[in-house]
C-alpha cells in the first residue's frame, strides 16, 4: 500500500506533464516559426538595386506604404514555385510596392531567373551577404513579410506562397 502511495502521485504528475506538453506541440505550427518581429517596427536596412548599384532603398523609403517583402533566389526551387503569385498580387492590388531581395544570390544568375520568369518586383535589392535576412530572422527561402502604412511588420509567411494563403490571409490586410 505504501508504494502505491508513493508511486501514484509520480504517474499522475507524470500524464499532467505530457498532457501539458502535448498541448503546446499541437498549438504550434512547424511550418509558421514564430517572429519576433510579428508586430513591430521594420528593421533598418538599405539595399542597392539589382540592375543599378548607385540606387539604393532603405527602410525609412518603405514609410507611409504597404510593402510586401519577398526573399528570394535563383537557386531556390520553392521561390520559383511561388514567383507568379506576385504577379496577382501585384494586380489585384496596384498600389502594393513589392520588394524583391535575392538573399545570397549572385546577381548575375538573379538577373537571367527574373528575365526567364518575369520581373512582378517594385523593387529589386540584393542581400549578397545575407545581412538584411538576419535583420528580419529568415530562417529559410522563401520567406515573405508585409509592412503595413506605419512601417509595423503586421505578417510573415515562411516557405512558398499559395492560392489559399494569399486569399484567406494576405488579400485581407489591405
Amino acid at each position: 500500500m505504501k508504494k502505491i502511495v508513493l508511486i501514484l502521485p509520480l504517474i499522475l504528475l507524470t500524464i499532467i506533464c505530457l498532457f501539458f506538453l502535448l498541448f503546446i506541440l499541437l498549438e504550434k505550427n512547424p511550418n509558421e516559426p514564430p517572429s519576433a518581429l510579428l508586430y513591430k517596427d521594420l528593421p533598418t536596412f538599405t539595399s542597392n538595386n539589382l540592375y543599378n548599384k548607385n540606387i539604393n532603398l532603405g527602410s525609412n523609403d518603405l514609410k507611409e506604404k504597404y510593402t510586401l517583402i519577398n526573399f528570394f533566389a535563383s537557386w531556390c526551387t520553392p521561390c520559383r514555385v511561388e514567383h507568379h503569385f506576385f504577379f496577382e498580387i501585384k494586380k489585384e492590388n496596384p498600389d502594393l510596392f513589392i520588394l524583391g531581395l535575392a538573399h545570397k544570390d549572385d546577381p548575375n544568375d538573379s538577373k537571367k531567373y527574373l528575365e526567364e520568369e518575369g520581373n512582378p518586383y517594385s523593387f529589386v535589392g540584393l542581400d549578397q551577404d545575407g545581412k538584411i535576412a538576419f535583420e528580419f530572422g529568415v530562417f529559410g527561402l522563401p520567406e515573405t513579410f508585409i509592412v503595413n502604412s506605419d512601417g509595423k511588420i503586421i505578417f510573415k509567411h515562411t516557405g512558398p506562397l499559395t492560392k489559399e494563403i494569399i486569399k484567406n490571409e494576405i488579400t485581407k490586410l489591405f
